[in-house]
């Protein structure tokens, strides 16, 4: 037969018991703090090592081209229809590069749309973008034409019914009829709106901006012998890799 247990013997199994489950419930705390800092330390370590979305990494793909897409040398221009320094760019320097680097192959010029100065500059750059969806090659001799034809960036000039006959004018091989209906019902202004967030991504706060190779040219746009220099070192660069 089984003696009762003495009080003193039941106090000391109790006591056992309790500091068994104090160290237990230390154990889990300690167990759940070192999961917490691991979980920390991976998110600080994601944080600086996990790349950023790269703002000059351009959807080349998706914009108009001058040249040819395996280029090694790619330029971008941002500008705005109604920007006089884009259209001495257009009229000064894009000769220059075209004859020299484009048509042997080495660079690729492309074209984002940066439309700050005023309305008509969205309606513009909807417009060559329309043409540009019709037809790539159309889109450079648009370009050209309205920046040939560009009036005072104080007025309003690029409304819809000149931009049509603008493209008509200048013999534009595109359909008339959906480039009207293109630009009135503002079918590419969301686009027009991306390329905006592009230059803003990439820092852009003038016109006309260039990258060469996703590296911002900061020199002047006017200087061709510095757009040489930055073109024939990006040529090297490339050559050396």
């Amino acid at each position: 037969m089984s003696q009762p247990m003495k009080k003193s013997t039941y106090k000391s199994q109790r006591k056992a018991e309790a500091e068994k489950q104090e160290k237990q419930r230390k154990a889990m705390r300690k167990l759940f703090w070192a999961i917490g800092i691991v979980a920390v330390l991976g998110i600080i370590a994601a944080l600086i090592f996990t790349p950023k979305p790269d703002p000059t990494a351009f959807e080349y793909d998706q914009l108009p081209i001058l040249g040819k897409a395996d280029a090694p040398v790619k330029i971008v221009e941002f500008g705005d229809y109604k920007c006089p320094s884009c259209a001495v760019f257009s009229q000064q320097i894009k000769p220059q590069i075209e004859k020299e680097y484009i048509e042997s192959g080495k660079v690729a010029l492309y074209f984002i749309n940066f439309p700050f100065i005023g309305e008509d500059s969205t309606t513009a750059a909807i417009a060559a973008q329309s043409v540009y969806h019709q037809n790539n090659d159309a889109f450079w001799k648009y370009f050209d034409a309205l920046y040939k034809n560009q009036q005072d960036e104080h007025t309003v000039w690029a409304t819809p019914e000149y931009l049509v006959q603008l493209a008509k004018d200048n013999q534009i091989d595109v359909d008339l009829d959906l480039l009207k209906k293109d630009i009135e019902e503002g079918t590419y202004e969301s686009e027009v709106n991306k390329h905006s967030k592009a230059a803003n991504a990439a820092k852009v706060l003038s016109t006309p901006t260039l990258f060469i190779n996703g590296e911002e040219f900061t020199g002047q746009f006017s200087d061709y012998a510095a757009i040489k220099k930055a073109i024939d070192e990006a040529l090297a660069a490339g050559q050396s890799e």
